[in-house]
């Protein structure tokens, strides 16, 4: 069973290519347009805490600005270190313009 839906934003104001950071559920989550797909995970990287939604986009892969890890953005693991953990990933659900994410 899923958990509840939570606006988090409007589709318009996640252009393609780019992120937000929204605070959901008591937590820092990155919102992510990827040619009109929308990701969302953990916005706290979990090597220093850089914050992934300032990261380069590549594909479905972020990096984050401060030492260069990366993580998927379809399920929020690492794909390079130096951080070892990955981060949270939410199902984002687009309602209308509505971009709601599902919070556990």
């Amino acid at each position: 069973m899923g958990g509840d839906l939570l606006k988090v934003a409007e589709a318009k104001s996640i252009p393609p290519g780019t992120a937000i950071a929204v605070e959901a559920g008591g937590q820092k989550i990155a919102v992510f347009n990827v040619e009109g797909t929308f990701y969302a995970i953990g916005d706290t990287c979990t090597h220093r805490g850089g914050p992934l939604s300032e990261g380069d986009v590549e594909g479905t892969r972020v990096t984050c600005p401060w030492h260069g890890a990366e993580f998927d953005l379809k399920t929020g693991n690492v794909l390079r270190e130096p951080a070892t953990r990955g981060v949270p990933s939410y199902k984002v659900v687009v309602e209308g313009e509505d971009i709601k994410l599902e919070l556990p």
